[in-house]
């Protein structure tokens, strides 16, 4: 009697149990809320007979103020080489983010982001070169190795893109991007001006307006060499290891000088290894942090066959955040220099380069380095030209210099990844950028012809 009592008691309590945890599952919210979904995804061809494509999400403005045929356009373009955007758009700018500030035992969740960048503006992640990402390559032989070859398959998408909606064709667009994208972002920039410049008269070909390069890699022969100036005055290093470190970046240069770019690409990774050992940080990105950025959250999160299905990517598909076999495709590009594009666009469109206060990897000394040796008509103007303090909500932001159509944009108190550091000093900056705004807004009437206090 006892025993059969003890199983009957055994067996209400798991049907309890069973029944409370059905309760939990159904009130708890979804990972991927209907609210996060895109406005349109899906996969842009970029070539038809072998099946390679880059996938994108598409948000749009979530504040309509215009005609939605006025309404800019953002492209987003993540660096690597080799890395998806998907990371921006969890991670750093888009409409939702992952709960990186969550504590270990919390469940990953989505956050609804009040400084994303669809706030006023359409906003669109590539995944970028294809094999990235979610993005397929139909074979290796496709997956571009230079940037003419990004930038043939990022306007093949982008083209294919425009053709979804008949508004498309007129808006402004705007091409973003941040690390290894200081190459994608000028590449794709000054071929879409290139091309426009060949059309017939009266042809309108794309509405591009404008790049945005947010910690890149633009100039590498001259980035390279300035790692141990910049850790040396920031007291990372001491005058012994400023020599050291020094000899190699000089070994880098010189394979870059004699085109020998695996070899360069080879000794600015022993630059990098070296810094790291030297100092000891939990990251180069940001010498302020005492851990990483958690990006292994957005793996984990588009690893759920639900996740993919609301994106409108193929289940089938694995998802890395970085791929080092892209990566290791584009490595002989790497130490290629993009300059010239940059003083190109500087001419037919507006420029604007921003960095985190707290890199080391491609922040503000190594762009300053590199900006200043520009072929462009405005850079002595622009050397001249006063740097302001910025400010959001009567706090520093940050460092505006401005001249022309060239800005340049010191945030303080953020790293590498930006946008995640500091979400709305970033949104503020690209709203009014674009906009001609606040700091950026032209004093004379002629856009972009002075600097202003504004």
């Amino acid at each position: 009697m006892e025993s059969s009592a003890r199983n009957h008691l055994n067996l209400l309590f798991l049907l309890l149990l069973f029944f409370l945890r059905r309760v939990a599952a159904a009130s708890s919210p979804p990972l991927f809320p209907k609210q996060a979904h895109p406005t349109k995804s899906g996969y842009l061809p970029v070539n038809s007979t072998s099946g390679s494509a880059i996938f994108y999400t598409f948000y749009e403005a979530q504040n309509l103020t215009t005609d939605v045929s006025k309404v800019p356009l953002l492209i987003w373009l993540q660096g690597g080489p080799g890395c998806s955007s998907m990371l921006a758009n969890f991670y750093e700018l888009g409409p939702w983010r992952v709960n990186f500030n969550k504590h270990p035992s919390d469940p990953l969740a989505l956050e609804p982001n009040s400084a994303t960048w669809n706030r006023i503006f359409g906003l669109i992640f590539l995944d970028n070169p294809i094999g990235t990402g979610f993005s397929i390559a139909a074979n290796s032989a496709e997956i571009p190795r230079d940037q003419h070859s990004v930038a043939i398959h990022l306007f093949a998408a982008i083209t294919k893109f425009i053709e979804l909606d008949p508004a498309f064709k007129t808006r402004p667009m705007y091409i973003t991007g941040e690390s290894y994208a200081g190459k994608y972002v000028p590449a794709i920039g000054h071929y879409i001006l290139k091309r426009n410049a060949e059309l017939p008269a009266g042809s309108k070909g794309v509405n591009l307006q404008g790049v945005a390069i947010g910690d890149g890699l633009t100039d590498p022969i001259i980035q390279v060499n300035t790692h141990a100036v910049d850790a040396f005055y920031s007291g990372l290093i001491n005058e012994k290891q400023r020599r050291q470190l020094e000899k190699l970046q000089l070994e880098a240069v010189g394979f870059t000088a004699a085109m020998n770019w695996s070899a360069a690409a080879d000794a600015r990774n022993r630059v990098l290894d070296t810094l790291q050992d030297m100092t000891g940080l939990a990251t180069l990105y940001d010498y302020t942090k005492n851990e990483p950025y958690k990006m292994s959250l957005v793996d984990e999160l588009l690893s759920y066959e639900a996740v993919k299905v609301a994106l409108g990517a193929k289940v089938e598909a694995p998802f890395e955040s970085c791929s080092d076999f892209v990566g290791g495709i584009l490595h002989e590009d790497v130490m290629k220099s993009v300059k010239y594009m940059v003083e190109y666009l500087l001419k037919e469109s507006k420029v604007l380069l921003y960095q985190g206060q707290y890199d080391l990897r491609d922040g503000i000394v190594s762009t300053e380095a590199w900006m200043k040796t520009m072929k462009w008509e405005g850079i002595g103007k622009f050397m001249a030209a006063d740097r302001k303090v910025w400010k959001v909500r009567g706090e520093v932001a940050g460092y505006v210099q401005k001249w022309g159509s060239l800005s340049h944009v010191v945030v303080s108190g953020a790293g590498h990844l930006l946008p995640a550091d500091q979400p709305l000093r970033a949104q503020v900056m690209i709203e009014d950028w674009v906009l001609d705004k606040g700091v950026f807004k032209p004093c004379c009437g002629l856009r972009g012809r002075a600097s202003c206090t504004c």
